[in-house]
């Protein structure tokens, strides 16, 4: 028989109306959020260090209240349904909280244990095959506290997948982890969504959401910028105008004068942000009536962090 498709989750599977928290110092960390998780989607929730995602993730999550709105999880509201929802969802959240003095492999028995509706009699091969998918087999007998921050984050990441889940929530899920690293959690979180698990993944690293995610949520200062599907979030945007000449000097004096912004010239080309009313063929037939070698010119895709830029008027920290 052929192998039946996985199920997926239709509908909202995250849904908030006006969410916010407001500390009591009178910090607004979230202000008025309206968020929508499509099922199945893999979807990136994208903001500087300090732009309210943490803060909405824990809301969400039930581990704090907010100040006022609602949040629903699986159709539940939260923190209410939390005994409800909460086994059917998977999560990574600041980090793991790991007992040092125990092997990974403990950490996750001792874990998983404590979940009521884990089943003792498979512990054992769930363990196992939850390090398998995150690449620690190796490093199992190993205590956590000899654990580099990378290894402790996919730890965390096994945990979060002891149980087939409906939704895995996952903040900065490649934090610590070197490229490589990075490269496996994006390929097992491609493998997750492929089984039907909806993922929502918090990053501030613009390009880990474009390689991704299906869909997005960008956030800045508490509120949200803009939401949908990736490939429609910069498609609004214009891409920068890159021009190839070995004439750099006289392309970046010409452009200069036609009113190309934030002008950069490396090597044998030139790239730059032309005004919004201008035909980008003016701008080719202004170098070559200037004498410039012109050898190649187009506007280049624009990416999600030229689509951050137009809409926020500033540029992405992604250092916070």
């Amino acid at each position: 028989m052929p192998e039946s498709e996985p199920e997926r989750e239709t509908g909202a599977v995250i849904e908030t109306r006006g969410l916010t928290k407001r500390y009591r110092g009178g910090q607004l960390a979230v202000d008025g959020l309206d968020l929508s998780v499509p099922g199945g989607s893999v979807f990136g929730f994208l903001g500087p260090n300090g732009s309210g995602k943490t803060t909405t993730i824990r809301m969400l999550m039930g581990l704090i209240e907010p100040t006022s709105g609602t949040a629903r999880l699986l159709g539940r509201p939260m923190p209410r349904a939390a005994r409800a929802v909460l086994p059917q969802v998977g999560a990574l959240i600041e980090g793991p909280a790991l007992y040092g003095f125990l092997s990974g492999r403990d950490n996750l028995l001792r874990y998983d244990s404590a979940d009521p509706t884990a089943d003792p009699r498979t512990r054992r091969a769930r363990v196992a095959s939850a390090l398998d998918r995150v690449g620690l087999t190796s490093a199992a007998g190993k205590k956590a506290k000899a654990y580099s921050l990378g290894m402790k984050q996919r730890l965390g990441l096994a945990a979060a997948l002891l149980q087939p889940r409906r939704l895995l929530v996952l903040d900065e899920p490649t934090n610590g982890l070197d490229p490589q690293g990075m490269r496996e959690i994006r390929s097992l979180v491609r493998e997750l969504a492929a089984e039907g698990t909806t993922v929502f993944l918090s990053s501030h690293l613009l390009d880990e959401i474009e390689q991704v995610c299906t869909h997005a949520a960008v956030m800045n200062r508490g509120r949200l910028v803009v939401q949908g599907p990736v490939a429609e979030l910069a498609a609004g945007t214009r891409g920068r105008l890159a021009v190839t000449t070995p004439d750099t000097a006289e392309a970046v004096r010409i452009l200069k004068e036609l009113g190309v912004q934030d002008l950069v010239a490396a090597e044998d080309r030139v790239t730059g942000d032309p005004p919004a009313d201008t035909d980008p063929a003016d701008l080719n037939s202004a170098l070559v009536r200037a004498g410039v070698r012109v050898r190649a010119f187009g506007m280049e895709r624009a990416s999600l962090e030229d689509a951050f830029v137009a809409l926020t008027g500033e540029g992405f920290d992604v250092a916070g």
